[in-house]
This record gives C-alpha cells, structure tokens and sequence, in this order.
C-alpha cells in the first residue's frame, strides 16, 4: 500500500514538473523585446507559427525608457503605408509611428508606446522580467538558463540590443566619464563647460542638447563625421543631426558655445581633485572641469552568446548570408543592430527590419509549415525579406551629393 502510494505521488511530482517544464517550453524562443524581437515575431506569426515565447529582462521597449529625455529617432516618421511604402520606424507592414503617435520623430518613451501597441495588437507572448544568464545547447534543444527557471526550444532568437552594454572601458580611464547613455536627462547634468567624447550620432546629440540648454561644449571626435559624405548612412551624420547642426552654427549665441576638435581620439582619462585630463592619441592633453560625457557606441549586444557566432579578422560576428544564422550554433538566429553584411552595418530599424522576413521564412520552412511563400509576400513587398545583400554595399546616389554639409570652425588637436 505505501508502496503504491509512492509511485503515485512519483507519478504526480514528475508529472508537476512536466508541467512546468511545458510553461516555459516553445519552438522559438526570441530574446529581446524591443523592435528586433517583436519585429521578428510579426513576422513569424504571419508566416504561421504560433508556438513560440518573447522573453526580455526588462520591459517591452525598455531601451527607449531609457533614451536621454531630449533624443529623439533619427529616421523620419512618415504615414505612406497606404502608399505601399512603409514607415521608416515601422517593425511591421501594417503599422505605421507616425498614425499612431501623431509625430514624426518620436522621442524614446513614444517609440516605447508604440511597441507596447504593436506588440498587443498582433497579440505576442510576451513574458519580462526573465534575465537569461546562460544559453547552450544539448543535442538539438537550446537551454536558457534564467532567473526563473531553465526555458527550453528548438530554436532562438537572439535580439537583446545593445542599449545596457555601453562600451564604458573601450580605453584606460573611460569608467571615469559618464557614458551618454546613462543620461536620462540633459537637465540633470551640473556645471557650464562638458567635454564630449564622440563625434556620431549620440556624441553631436549630446553636445547640440547642452549648447541648447547655455553650456559650453568641447566634443572631441576621432575623425571629422560632420563634413563625411559617406553613401552608408551609418558612418555618416543623418540630415536630422546635420539640420540641428546647421541651426546651431546660424546663432550667434549657440555657435561660440560649440567647439569642435577633429582627428582627436581620447585614448585615456585621468582625474585629479574635481577636474579630469583626456589625453588624445598623441598625448595632447585637454581639461574638463566637469565629468567628460562618453559617447563612443555600444558593444555587440551578443553578450553571453558571442561564443556561439563565429567571429572575423575584425573580431566581428558572422552570421549566414541566408538567414542571419550562426554559422557553428545551427538554429541560433540574430536579429538587431549588431546585424554586419559584407561590411554593411544594419544598425537603424530600418536596416535591421529588412531581414525579418528572411529568418521568418527559413525558420517556417524547417518547421514545415505550408505556403510560406504566399503568406509573407506582404513582408517581400513592403522591403521586410531582402535577400539581396548586394543593395546595401553599391549605395552610391546616382548623383553627385551637394556640398550642403555644415562647415563648423573644427579644431585640429
């Protein structure tokens, strides 16, 4: 008798355990939810697959809560969908920012909005506040080992971003500088002269933002951003940042306030009693009375799944031309800004997005499901499933680029 009732409360613990086991078991596991991950679900549910889970550490489009309050999207907003040209800050063919937000460069906590939206219409499981802290793979199951238990699939997406992995020790002293992306508002910051170190995007942002607010800024830049007319969006300023630029250098108030210093790489920070010295590449030393502002990007956003990407002669991540795939982790798929093609970065939405329908039709494929074909033509049409890599390295204009670039006073180091 008790030894019956043993085995049926075995029977019963095991069949718990399965349980539990299923609630956090799904064909495709995407990690991330931000526009990457919800982006690359769309795509999935629209090519037929239901049985998949979107985890994330934080928050749906927790990066953009913690945008600087002053930043904004880059990219223009744009309600043409009806038009058969989708908004540029779209993560899907049917939606559209600019409808649904009423403005064209959405700040951070707007974009977020508008995830939140997407991400409830189209009706994704969705589950936070899951940290994954390990991922492998044991026969053909992947593991993601997590604050809340172990989650097992067949497949995984990895989309985590890039946003809360700054590159905040890139050289010696660089943890001494506050990183532009813990800024949450520009407001905040004490003190009338800032030295920026970074002359991309987020470095001009930060340094236009103080000259806004009556600061005096020095950004040092390790080229010269603002006069490059590279065809790649992506190693050049966008018009937005060259527009915000140009209304700077047209005041005369704003304008003395700006100084820029090209060719000048910090290459290490050192602090003594309340004032700092960056030291450039050939050891020109400069003064800052107030923390320098670090604005020099982010790290890959792989994190603890880099091992499991094949890396370059660039210590950069190879991903399959066919499915942005790992090429020695078969099943383990990237989608986000990390994204390199032939040297191409795909690091804005836009960019990224392109290729949802790419892993969505090679993962539906494998799973057998019927007409992928026919149910993601949506996604070929509106630019969401390019397959031809060969666009993003011949982006030259077939016109000559007008020499309409800002001309600021630009100090040589």
């Amino acid at each position: 008798m008790y030894g019956q009732l043993y085995l049926v409360l075995l029977d019963m613990y095991f069949t718990t355990k399965n349980k539990h086991v299923g609630t956090n078991r799904a064909s495709v596991l995407i990690v991330g939810a931000g526009p990457a991950g919800l982006g690359v679900a769309i795509a999935l549910k629209k090519a037929g697959i239901e049985d998949m889970l979107i985890i994330d550490a934080r928050e749906i489009g927790a990066s953009f809560l913690n945008w600087p309050r002053q930043m904004s999207l880059l990219t223009p907003s744009f309600h043409s969908n009806s038009f058969g040209l989708t908004d540029l800050n779209s993560i899907d063919p049917e939606t559209s920012p600019a409808d649904f937000l009423r403005t064209q460069h959405p700040t951070g906590i707007q974009y977020a909005k508008y995830l939140r939206a997407v991400a409830e219409y189209h009706k994704l499981p969705v589950r936070t506040g899951i940290r994954v802290s390990a991922l492998n793979k044991q026969d053909d199951q992947f593991i993601a080992s997590t604050n809340k238990g172990e989650f097992y699939a067949d497949t995984v997406i990895w989309a985590s971003g890039q946003f809360f992995t700054p590159r905040d020790h890139a050289f010696p002293g660089a943890d001494l500088a506050l990183h532009s992306s813990k800024v949450h508002n520009w407001n905040d910051l004490e003190g009338d002269d800032f030295s920026v170190i970074g002359g991309y995007e987020s470095g001009v942002d930060a340094a236009l933002n103080l000259v806004d607010l009556g600061k005096s800024v020095c950004l040092h830049s390790r080229g010269e951003p603002w006069s490059s007319d590279h065809p790649d969006p992506s190693r050049s300023l966008s018009p937005r940042t060259l527009d915000r630029l140009r209304e700077v250098l047209q005041s005369p108030e704003k304008t003395k306030n700006l100084n820029l210093y090209k060719n000048s790489d910090i290459v290490k920070i050192e602090e003594n009693k309340g004032w700092w010295i960056l030291l450039d590449q050939d050891e020109i030393p400069s003064v800052s009375h107030t923390r320098p502002i670090l604005a020099n990007g982010f790290q890959s956003g792989l994190g603890l799944v880099e091992s499991l990407f094949e890396q370059d002669e660039n210590d950069l991540p190879v991903f399959t031309e066919e499915a942005d795939e790992s090429s020695i982790t078969p099943g383990l798929f990237y989608s986000g800004p990390a994204l390199v093609h032939r040297n191409s970065l795909f690091c804005f939405i836009y960019k990224f997005r392109a290729r949802f329908g790419v892993i969505a039709h090679e993962i539906a494929t494998r799973l057998g499901m019927p007409k992928v074909d026919e149910k993601l033509m949506s996604y070929l049409k509106a630019g969401f499933m390019n397959t031809d890599l060969e666009c993003c390295t011949e982006c030259e204009c077939a016109i000559t680029p007008a020499d309409a670039a800002p001309e600021p006073k630009a100090f040589s180091p």
